[in-house]
């Protein structure tokens, strides 16, 4: 079958949709070279093949949306439009349903020092919006967006206001921890920022600790009835000083039933989670 034949709303209002997981650490697995500024999309630059077989793999594993590597490519055009084309191979080469998310990753993100991890960048809401604002036009093509990582409010709001109005469809994730997010704002108040945009499709987390993923569907469920996303990392925690990862002591547990039961429709894993996780949580529709 290829590609999707409908919107991702319409499957998300009617079934659980299995997400793909980190890219980073599949492009590792395949023997890529990560280093510098560019992370992933050094990859992308350089050998286009290679992130379209780490995409294939998340198909393979049964993932039903393949999130772009546009993450951290800042607003060359040319990479953003080559990140959808290269997905948009995979999932018309699947034996499923695949929809492609563009990622459109925070200001932090381009800066290379886990500044997403931090927010509150010193920038105001009109210059974040100027700066995704060629971002998601040049990612137009994709089926849905992906504003994830998003550390706080400010950015938020600048995504939200870049969005209003397009036509385009997103969900829209914050990076979490300790029951807020990343800035430290309460996470009530940051979803419901969205809960009134019809151009977003679904609200949650990335890029968190999977402990950190239940109280913050439960907070989005709290202002908003749309449907809930959750794709953490596998428990590691970022050193950005020395660009490694610090793995947990023992596996983070998943409780995917309880986020599901929250409203959890679309369930995937991000960095240091690979096929062999995705295939884990691939589940029979219902």
């Amino acid at each position: 079958m290829p590609r999707a034949t409908g919107p991702l709303a319409d499957a998300l209002a009617a079934r659980n949709v299995l997400l793909d997981g980190g890219l980073s650490n599949q492009l590792a697995a395949q023997g890529c070279d990560l280093s510098g500024d560019l992370w992933t999309g050094r990859v992308l630059a350089e050998q286009p093949d290679q992130v379209e077989a780490a995409h294939t793999a998340y198909v393979r594993a049964g993932a039903e949306v393949l999130i772009t590597a546009s993450y951290q490519v800042g607003n060359d055009p040319v990479l953003l439009r080559r990140s959808v084309r290269v997905a948009d191979r995979a999932a018309r080469a699947a034996a499923h349903e695949v929809w492609v998310a563009a990622s459109v990753g925070p200001y932090g993100a381009v800066l290379a020092d886990g500044s997403e991890y931090r927010g509150r960048y010193g920038l105001g809401v009109d210059r974040l919006a100027a700066f995704h604002r060629p971002r998601i036009e040049a990612l137009g093509g994709a089926d849905v967006l992906a504003l994830e990582t998003v550390p706080d409010t400010d950015e938020a709001e600048a995504l939200l206001r870049v969005l209003a109005g397009t036509g385009a469809r997103a969900w829209l994730t914050y990076t979490v921890a300790a029951g807020r997010t990343r800035a430290g704002q309460p996470l009530d108040e940051a979803f419901a920022l969205a809960a009134a945009a019809p151009e977003v499709i679904a609200v949650g987390v990335n890029c968190c600790d999977p402990a950190d993923v239940l109280p913050a569907l439960e907070a989005a469920a709290s202002v908003t009835a749309k449907p809930l996303v959750a794709y953490p990392n596998d428990g590691s925690v970022w050193d950005a000083a020395d660009r490694t990862w610090h793995p947990p002591s023992a596996p983070a547990p998943w409780n995917v039933a309880a986020w599901r039961a929250t409203g959890a429709r679309l369930v995937g894993g991000c960095c240091r989670v690979g096929p062999d996780v995705i295939a884990a949580l691939r589940t029979p529709p219902p």
